[in-house]
């Protein structure tokens, strides 16, 4: 099968497709032939050397849609030929991965659609879980314009939130489409915040990452709880929580929820700009340089 590894930490030309065996799922594992694979700012951080862990030579990529294709033991909750979306236990930049935690595709989701969910939305998820904001309360998404605040924005607005997400201005319109009150970067944030929520902001969350840390912790009064980021280094320093994630929260049940509500409309994201596998070097080098917008992978 082809698969995307590098052997060396560094820019996204140590990208390389390589040929390598078809891995073999091991108990309560599926492989999946992949259709589509999502690229994450996480995957350029590994391969930047950015984050350090594993050993070289290594895949990337942990998020994939496709056709389950082999069942490891003990599993009986899906079979050959069932299309699945989920976490990748091995490189997702693949034909063939190795997955551990998946769900159905519902039949209204392309795979490129299904394959760009499941990090993001997790995150997105997780940040509301931990702060918890009721009905009727205001809660302050930052980088509401991002995949991450995207998501987090309209299941808060679903719950009958007030949300006020900050955003650049060329992407104010999108995040009023969403559901929230638009509030522009830069210098005054914090003053225009105040304007645009009178009534205060019960609570924050973080998913851009870009020092906003202390005017949110100046619009909770001054204190940080009931602030998370899900992106800003600073955060210990600050005493604000960073929710880094891991394996406990990837559960059947949070990708169920994110499929379910996109398949039905409830949930409504951008479509991801497709590239091939063998661009997956330029696919970095995009996100890198811009920042924004979501890129899935086809084999």
């Amino acid at each position: 099968m082809h698969t995307v590894r590098f052997a060396e930490y560094g820019a996204p030309s140590v990208l390389t497709v390589e040929e390598a065996d078809r891995p073999e799922p091991g108990r309560g594992q599926v492989r999946v032939a992949v259709k589509a694979a999502g690229v994450n700012p996480f995957d350029v951080k590994v391969r930047s050397g950015a984050m350090r862990f594993g050993t070289l030579p290594r895949g990337l990529g942990s998020e994939v849609a496709g056709t389950v294709d082999a069942l490891g033991e003990g599993v009986t909750d899906t079979a050959v030929g069932e299309a699945v979306a989920g976490w990748a236990l091995t490189g997702g930049y693949a034909e063939y991965a190795l997955v551990g935690t998946y769900a159905a595709k519902p039949e209204e989701l392309d795979w490129a659609q299904a394959a760009a969910l499941p990090v993001a939305g997790e995150a997105a998820l997780r940040g509301l879980r931990e702060l918890a904001p009721r009905k009727g309360e205001t809660l302050l998404v930052h980088g509401a314009s991002g995949t991450v605040g995207a998501i987090a924005v309209q299941f808060a607005v679903a719950g009958g939130v007030t949300v006020v997400g900050t955003a650049g201005e060329a992407n104010l319109e999108r995040v009023q489409a969403l559901g929230a009150i638009p509030v522009a970067y830069g210098e005054g944030l914090a003053d225009r915040v105040r304007e645009a929520a009178p009534q205060g902001v019960d609570a924050v969350l973080d998913a851009a990452g870009h020092g906003v840390l202390p005017d949110a912790i100046a619009l909770r009064g001054g204190t940080t709880e009931r602030i998370v980021t899900l992106a800003d280094g600073a955060a210990q320093e600050l005493g604000v929580r960073f929710s880094s994630g891991g394996a406990a929260g990837q559960t059947p049940e949070v990708l169920r929820t994110l499929l379910d509500a996109q398949a039905q409309g409830r949930l409504v994201m951008p479509e991801p700009r497709l590239m091939s596998l063998a661009n997956a070097a330029q696919a970095h080098a995009e996100l890198e340089a811009h920042g924004s917008g979501k890129i899935v992978l086809i084999p």
